[in-house]
């Protein structure tokens, strides 16, 4: 069944960046002159996602209002004559058709999932966390849909994380059945140090089955008293089946403040305009902190 919606969590508080966040929403955080949420929802298109749906919350309605049209400031640059600059506003506002659903509690990705049911209907569909930014060329969403296409489970993304670090993320064990590919035997979130049956650490990509939410709606509150999605993939796994997919790419998680500079930084090397700058900067401040 093919794949055309895709859900994007944007509910969340961003305590991590505050006081900026009190004011702007961290999907909106600039990666060099574009949001963090265009660089994901990117992605979703260039995977084939026609639908995006929006969770959101109390505070977040700038998320909404980027990918709606701006015919004041379109107008203002059609009358400056900036063609370029127009055409680059009018993106996000053609890119994907947007709905968007009101997360109403804190109560964890598996709530915020569970919120746009009634968007998504029984059909499977994928769900990205803009806080997670892959650069790869074919699209971590549509390596995840090619085994989705093959296989007609549950699919999410993978990458190996040091051993000190699988307390960090939800962990898989598995069963390789082909190169860069498991069968998911069980999902573990955040287990203690030295007790994560893996290194294969779950990211923020995931392509569900319809089947999730019943799982969902019924299933006890899990670490921190929220509705862990890792938990309802874990039932999945055990009563139909699931996949994790090692992406290849680059990735970052711009949920920290040195994710995040670090994702500018690799973002603005790739471009021309921006590169030479940049590097003769870095070499200045380092020669600067030899000193």
């Amino acid at each position: 069944m093919e794949v055309r919606k895709v859900v994007i969590p944007a509910a969340g508080l961003g305590t991590r960046f505050l006081p900026a966040t009190k004011a702007v929403p961290k999907e909106l955080f600039p990666l060099v002159d574009r949001p963090l949420i265009h660089e994901v929802v990117s992605e979703a298109v260039a995977s084939g996602i026609s639908d995006l749906i929006l969770v959101t919350a109390r505070g977040k309605s700038a998320v909404e209002d980027y990918f709606d049209i701006d015919s004041g400031l379109e107008s203002f640059l059609e009358a400056r004559g900036n063609t370029q600059l127009l055409e680059r506003v009018r993106d996000a506002s053609r890119m994907i058709q947007v709905a968007s659903v009101r997360q109403k509690e804190p109560l964890g990705l598996g709530h915020a999932v569970m919120c746009a049911r009634d968007f998504v209907g029984l059909e499977p569909f994928g769900v990205i966390l803009p806080d997670d930014l892959i650069d790869a060329s074919t699209p971590c969403l549509a390596q995840l849909l090619s085994v989705f296409s093959r296989t007609g489970k549950s699919v999410v993304a993978l990458q190996e994380v040091p051993e000190d670090q699988t307390h960090m993320y939800g962990i898989i064990e598995g069963t390789q059945t082909e190169p860069g590919v498991y069968r998911v035997e069980s999902f573990v979130e955040k287990p203690p140090s030295g007790t994560a049956p893996s290194n294969l650490a779950v990211i923020g990509r995931y392509i569900l089955v319809p089947d999730i939410f019943q799982i969902l709606e019924s299933q006890d509150r899990g670490v921190g008293g929220e509705i862990q999605l890792t938990d309802a993939l874990n039932s999945l796994a055990r009563e139909d089946a699931a996949y994790g997919v090692v992406f290849e790419g680059l990735r970052h998680d711009a949920g920290d403040r040195l994710g995040l500079i670090k994702a500018n930084i690799h973002y603005a090397l790739k471009d021309d305009a921006l590169r030479p700058g940049l590097l003769q900067f870095m070499v200045d401040r380092l020669s600067i902190a030899e000193e």
